[in-house]
């Protein structure tokens, strides 16, 4: 991995798990409602799951709290997965092809190309910019 600081010194918080309980309850109710849409009957069974997230958050919400851990270690497993692969798939997909089409018109924006015959590697400015004392007291 590139990262430098190793995976266990990472603090990683969970929510609370009040807000856990509201999040799962928001959810349940969600896939109760969904058959609405489609001109069908809500499933009852969610609803009941909503109720029960929703009345231990409100009510008694350290009871959450080994579900929270659990749900907290399965996204970090998730993260471990998706991102590399993800962020692999933009690379190649989109960075990897701008640069070759970019190499193949002869394009070089950060102007790293070596020219003998240039006497300095610094960009003229025109018009020049503003005065230098005006950037004195900046913050």
């Amino acid at each position: 991995m590139h990262e430098h600081t190793p995976r266990h010194t990472a603090q990683i918080q969970n929510s609370s798990d009040r807000s856990f309980g509201l999040v799962f309850a928001a959810v349940f109710l969600i896939i109760a409602l969904y058959p609405l849409l489609h001109a069908q009957g809500i499933r009852i069974w969610a609803i009941l799951v909503s109720c029960i997230f929703l009345l231990l958050a409100a009510l008694v919400p350290q009871v959450l709290a080994p579900a929270n851990r659990l749900w907290t270690k399965f996204g970090r497993l998730l993260h471990n997965i998706v991102s590399p692969i993800a962020l692999g798939i933009l690379f190649f997909l989109v960075v990897t092809p701008t640069a070759l089409l970019m190499r193949l018109f002869g394009k070089d924006p950060l102007r790293l190309r070596f020219d003998p015959a240039a006497d300095s590697y610094w960009i003229r400015r025109d018009p020049p910019g503003p005065a230098a004392d005006s950037l004195n007291n900046q913050f």
